[in-house]
């Protein structure tokens, strides 16, 4: 147990020299570019081999220098407005996976052990020679027994350690970061990791994505649009996807879906369509729906490949969909405003008035331009550029859902420049809408308040039983916020101060009337603590409520 731990120690130790080496010379030839006196006196090609002239380009290398963990995490980042500047995240967009190609011979020895088997054995026919290559693994073409024909991707040898060392030193940094820059406790930096580490593992784990791919398979069974390859589960594991090669267009090379009698606008049309189902029917959809990721068969259908990264949706996510689609159409500012407090889970806005204003000016913006010209994905980005403006936040998963719709209407609008995106995103908001509103809607939601009410009366006795008996014990425990703590600790001793005295004249009175009923005493004192109580207490009464109700009658100030 303490072999491992001293392992990772010095795998750390090891591996924080070498970020430390990159981050150095990076920052020092950031510092001598700058400066004067060393510019004039060191040759550039010396100085600034790479031609580096901007800050944010400097960056991006020295991410691309650190490895596929943080090149990753720079491609994230890059569509996060709500955390980098624009110009940064312009330059982040341009991390590409660089990694240089495993052993081919490494590689198919790992689909060996991880298949239990020689390749012989499970192939009639295998490519030694890898057909491309990525920064967490490689693609191989082979065709099994039987005649199948696959796309075998292997796991680089080592690279979930390697990662997850790279995660705990981010973890590790973004404390540090937070603890000694509080302004960036508000970004929530080290639930960004968090976020980043939970993408990066279930992109690691192919099960995952062979998962993804038959619930794709499932959401459109029956669809002849689409096509989902197939999956070998018996051939995959952890490290290793066996998958159905799939011999199609590039949708960006419109000179071959010519050649092949294949129609750009339908494909255009269903390409949107089919991301949209996925995004607002489903709430699961392909994260990363670029030109790579998408082929184009015979008799126009499409198919998918790379369901590594994926995007979820929450029903409020989905009915906000619907609700700023309805809103963007009629040019509504108010419920475009309220849709977008409602995508923050905000009820009350102190500045409503000012976020009103804010999308008035988007909508101003795309007033007079027909629906087929206007970009629903920039305008739903820069209404959450608004929301971030207000500090306010926004769902992770929507940066994710912005880059696919960008991605898409871009794809989309190349193939048919007429294809107007708008209309539709107004069939499924109104399929939203109906369904938020409909009767079966409306009852489930009646039998489940109905459902609340008769639990809360059934279990109401229960839970005050348990409240008295935690005040018996002491066991009662309540967290008070206070805003103005003089003014409070003033109505607390006023508030004692009335407790005390109100026992103090029970406790007078309770002992007199004892006396002179009970007791053998005929001393006149005692009748008279008896009536100077009652009499305190009747003065008393009359005073604190006539207080009350000149406090009733007093208007609150809200300044």
């Amino acid at each position: 147990m303490i072999f491992p731990k001293f392992k990772l120690a010095i795998l750390q130790f090891f591996r924080i020299l070498e970020i430390l080496r990159v981050v150095l010379n990076h920052s020092l030839r950031e510092w001598i570019q700058h400066n004067r006196f060393f510019r004039r006196r060191i040759k550039s090609d010396k100085l600034n081999p790479e031609g580096v002239t901007r800050t944010s380009e400097r960056i991006r290398l020295a991410i691309e220098e650190l490895g596929p963990t943080f090149i990753k995490f720079g491609q994230i980042l890059a569509d996060r407005p709500d955390i980098i500047s624009e110009s940064l995240r312009s330059e982040l967009k341009k991390l590409q996976s660089t990694a240089k190609p495993m052993s081919d011979a490494v590689a198919l020895e790992i689909i060996e052990n991880e298949m239990g088997a020689p390749i012989s054995e499970n192939f009639e026919e295998f490519k030694e020679t890898h057909i491309a290559s990525a920064s967490i693994g490689q693609t191989y073409l082979g065709t099994l027994k039987g005649g199948r024909k696959v796309v075998v991707k292997v796991q680089r040898p080592n690279i979930e350690e390697k990662i997850k060392l790279d995660l705990l030193i981010l973890q590790y940094l973004a404390k540090r970061a937070v603890r000694r820059y509080t302004e960036l406790a508000a970004l929530d930096v080290e639930r960004i990791v968090l976020e980043f580490q939970e993408i990066i593992l279930n992109e690691l784990n192919y099960l995952n994505e062979a998962s993804n791919m038959m619930r794709f398979k499932q959401m459109f069974d029956g669809d002849d649009r689409v096509k989902v390859p197939e999956v070998y589960h018996e051939y995959g594991t952890k490290k290793i996807l066996v998958m159905e090669f799939i011999d199609g267009i590039p949708p960006d090379r419109l000179d071959l879906m010519f050649e092949r009698n294949i129609d750009s606008k339908v494909i255009a049309k269903n390409g949107a369509d089919l991301l949209l189902n996925m995004i607002l029917k489903h709430g699961f959809f392909h994260a990363d729906p670029h030109a790579g990721n998408i082929f184009v068969l015979p008799n126009n259908v499409i198919c998918f490949i790379d369901f590594g990264m994926v995007g979820n949706l929450k029903q409020r996510h989905i009915q906000f969909m619907g609700e700023f689609t309805i809103a963007l159409m009629r040019k509504d500012a108010k419920d475009l405003a309220k849709s977008m407090l409602k995508l923050s889970g905000i009820k009350y806005f102190n500045q409503l008035e000012e976020l009103e204003f804010e999308m008035e000016k988007i909508l101003q913006r795309y007033a007079y331009l027909p629906p087929e010209k206007m970009n629903f994905a920039l305008i739903m980005q820069e209404s959450i550029n608004v929301v971030v403006k207000f500090q306010l936040h926004v769902p992770s998963n929507f940066f994710t859902l912005l880059k696919a719709l960008a991605t898409i209407e871009k794809f989309a609008v190349r193939l048919d420049p007429d294809m107007e995106l708008m209309s539709l995103l107004r069939k499924y908001a109104f399929d939203i809408l109906k369904t938020k509103f409909g009767i079966r809607e409306i009852a489930s939601n009646l039998y489940g308040t109905i459902s609340d009410y008769f639990t809360l009366i059934r279990e109401l006795p229960g839970e005050v039983n348990e409240i008295l008996y935690k005040v018996k014990e002491g066991k009662l425990i309540h967290e008070i916020d206070l805003v103005n703590k003089k003014d409070f600790q003033l109505s607390l001793a006023r508030i004692g101060y009335r407790i005390g005295l109100t026992l103090l004249l029970g406790f007078l009175m309770s002992t007199a009337t004892i006396f002179l009923v009970w007791g053998k005493s005929t001393n006149p004192l005692t009748e008279w603590v008896l009536y100077i109580s009652i009499f305190i207490s009747i003065a008393l009464g009359i005073k604190w409520y006539f207080r009350a109700q000149i406090k009733k009658k007093v208007p609150r100030s809200f300044n």
